[in-house]
């Protein structure tokens, strides 16, 4: 692949509660400069919901020389509300680009489940529900591609009249997005479980011949025994309470950092056979899902993240740093450094 890359997120933002309730502009720095230089990264993914967490994190990772994606990542906005965002973002990347970063704006994620009035439900829960409801749920389908279209040819179109450089969209399949009006094919179903193993390479390779670059803008695997055949649905072991905070696992998980080193690897196996330009590992961390000793409290175990977050102290490899690397970052670091990706010296910032 052209671009190695990770997703970072500053902070999805679901009825007032963040995946990231403290961001800290020093650490957010040094992790660019750990994505760079330890995991050996040469593109990031930035994502969430507040405009200027994005163009924090983003102006970081350009000064870092990483190829910057940003990614407005919002949740129960209208289309109005969204249209708005996107121009204020694409404003601000272009400032960065301007500075002679590279950057790729992507015109918002996964539009049909996390933006008002492309499926039926006011909020994130009620649109992800419907798909436990296969009836309802074929009847809303037919109208989204249409739906979607419709708002990113007018998406791209804002976009363009503030921002210069490389134009996506990171997609869910059932959106069947025209990439006409776009530089690059993105998709976020880039997790191979049980359901989709089946012809999965052949997605990807088919999104290749196309004629336009590919992105894998999300893949990844959770951190428990059994996660590798959950694909996208490994985090759905968590019970969460009123206050949008995780209470406890729903069952027994043995936690296996191996088993999601592994699928890493496997997967990035396939979007090299199958063409891929650019794959973006899901996530470089989860704030809001920490590592605990007590088996049910685990949270960690639910994490697409690479390092697992600690609470209340900082970790040893990076000191003054909240995590510490998985097995997931050694083998992704190993993987990427042998892509070429050029070393540093940390040493000023551990």
């Amino acid at each position: 692949m052209r671009s190695n890359g990770i997703t970072y997120d500053t902070g999805f933002i679901n009825r007032g509660v963040t995946t990231r309730a403290t961001f800290d502009p020093e650490t957010v720095r040094r992790e660019m400069r750990v994505i760079r230089d330890d995991l050996h990264c040469d593109a990031v993914r930035v994502t969430g919901g507040d405009p200027d967490r994005l163009e924090t994190a983003a102006t970081y990772a350009a000064d870092a020389g990483l190829e910057v994606w940003f990614c407005p990542f919002t949740c129960d906005l209208t289309t109005d509300e969204l249209l708005a965002l996107l121009g204020d973002c694409a404003e601000r990347a272009e400032r960065i680009r301007g500075r002679g970063a590279d950057v790729v704006f992507l015109t918002g994620s996964e539009l049909a489940l996390s933006t008002l009035g492309f499926l039926p439900g006011d909020t994130f829960a009620d649109r992800s529900a419907l798909f436990g409801d296969p009836v309802r749920l074929r009847e809303s389908l037919a109208e989204v591609p249409a739906r979607v279209n419709d708002f990113l040819g007018e998406a791209v179109r804002t976009v363009r009249a503030r921002f210069g450089g490389k134009v996506s969209y990171a997609s869910l399949p059932f959106e069947n997005v025209d990439w006409t009006p776009f530089d690059i094919i993105s998709s976020d179903a880039g997790y191979r479980s049980v359901e989709v193993a089946e012809g999965f390479r052949e997605a990807f390779a088919a999104f290749a011949a196309q004629g336009k670059p590919v992105a894998v803008t999300e893949f990844g695997c959770t951190t428990h025994t059994g996660a590798a055949g959950k694909g996208g649905h490994g985090d759905l072991i968590v019970e969460w309470g009123a206050d949008g905070t995780p209470v406890r696992l729903d069952g027994d998980y043995p936690r296996d950092e191996d088993e999601q080193a592994a699928y890493l690897r496997e997967l990035l196996d396939i979007f090299d056979a199958a063409g891929v330009d650019t794959a973006f590992v899901n996530t470089f961390a989860r704030y809001d899902l920490p590592h605990r000793e007590a088996p049910h409290e685990d949270f960690d175990r639910a994490s697409y993240g690479v390092v697992k977050v600690l609470e209340g102290r900082t970790g040893h490899t990076y000191p003054g740093l909240p995590w510490e690397p998985k097995a997931a970052f050694a083998a992704l670091a190993d993987r990427y450094a042998d892509g070429g990706v050029e070393r540093r010296n940390l040493s000023a910032d551990r």
